[in-house]
């Protein structure tokens, strides 16, 4: 069976991420679904943006007047200096329009700069309402532990945000993911599936947070007993696509492993993210030539990735990896 294919963030290798023209090519391209990833602003409304610093996917730096707000903070544990979203409110945020985050991989996507406003969840849901079949929509919380110590449940302004935009009887076309658990334990509760997210290193910033040394790594949840502690819990786990690979001394993939049969054992689904052609985020064993912009053999990845049997893949070119599904030669 095919695996579920996700636009990740829209079609952000053709338009710049999270704009309503990257999740229309993406829809227009056959995904099965989209990822729209979410932040808060000052007043509460659920932005579209993978992080809440803004600094590099919009122009929020040519705008005079939001000069003073740029500043630094700690996030999820590493200090970073721009401008972020809970320093704005929703009008203040919808007067900056979208960038492309890798204009020198993707200069064709970066033309579109400049063009595009930054969107809400509800527009993302719209969005897929309007499309000519169901669209389902993973929603992955972003920042959720340092929102909350900010005062905001972002889960709570969620569920109404869903609710206001009519898709409170879709929990099966929603799925929730996010890099924390607390928040997922707080979600099951909409009866949507949850799927929890692991980087290659690091801890979870809710866990950081309350058991500081204790907390268990990302690593940890990926191995036996790990997978054991989320059956139950969630519905499925989201890997970096290198968590598939069994790694050389040098880094070099020479097969895969186990980890999606391993999950399939304890009934939970895996996705692996993030699917991108570019040499610059492949395996070495895949990349061709020392251009990091120039296309790989990322079929070879992709066909290894399939190979584990994997549910579910996040990919920033969909025509390209659905067409690979329809004719595999």
């Amino acid at each position: 069976m095919r695996p579920l294919i996700i636009g990740h963030r829209g079609a952000p290798g053709y338009r710049p991420e999270h704009t309503e023209s990257a999740y229309r090519l993406a829809i227009a391209q056959g995904v099965d679904a989209v990822e729209p990833d979410i932040v808060l602003s000052r007043d509460g409304a659920l932005v579209i943006r993978h992080e809440n610093e803004i600094g590099s996917t919009t122009d929020v730096a040519d705008h005079p007047e939001f000069a003073d707000r740029r500043t630094t903070r700690v996030v999820d544990g590493v200090e970073r200096t721009g401008w972020f979203t809970e320093d704005f409110d929703w009008n203040e945020l919808a007067t900056l329009r979208c960038r492309e985050r890798l204009a020198d991989l993707r200069p064709d996507s970066a033309e579109f700069g400049g063009a595009e406003p930054i969107l809400r969840l509800r527009d993302v849901l719209a969005i897929a309402d309007d499309a000519d079949r169901p669209i389902s929509v993973v929603v992955e919380v972003k920042h959720a532990q340092y929102f909350s110590d900010r005062g905001f449940a972002i889960d709570e302004l969620l569920l109404a945000e869903i609710s206001r935009a009519g898709w409170g009887d879709r929990r099966d076309r929603l799925i929730f993911e996010c890099f924390e658990l607390g928040v997922l334990d707080r979600l099951r509760r909409f009866g949507a599936p949850v799927v929890f997210l692991t980087e290659t290193r690091g801890a979870p910033a809710d866990e950081v947070a309350t058991m500081g040394d204790r907390a268990r790594p990302f690593s940890w949840f990926r191995g036996d007993a790990g997978l054991e502690a989320l059956a139950g819990r969630v519905d499925g786990i989201s890997v970096a696509k290198r968590d598939l690979f069994v790694l050389d001394s040098d880094g070099t993939a020479s097969g895969t492993n186990d980890l999606v049969a391993r999950a399939h054992a304890r009934g939970l689904v895996a996705y692996a993210w993030t699917l991108r052609p570019e040499n610059r985020f492949l395996n070495q064993r895949y990349r061709s030539g020392d251009d990091p912009a120039a296309q790989g053999e990322w079929m070879a990845e992709f066909a290894a990735i399939l190979d584990t049997g994997i549910d579910g893949v996040f990919v920033d070119h969909p025509d390209r990896y659905i067409g690979e599904l329809c004719d595999p030669s």
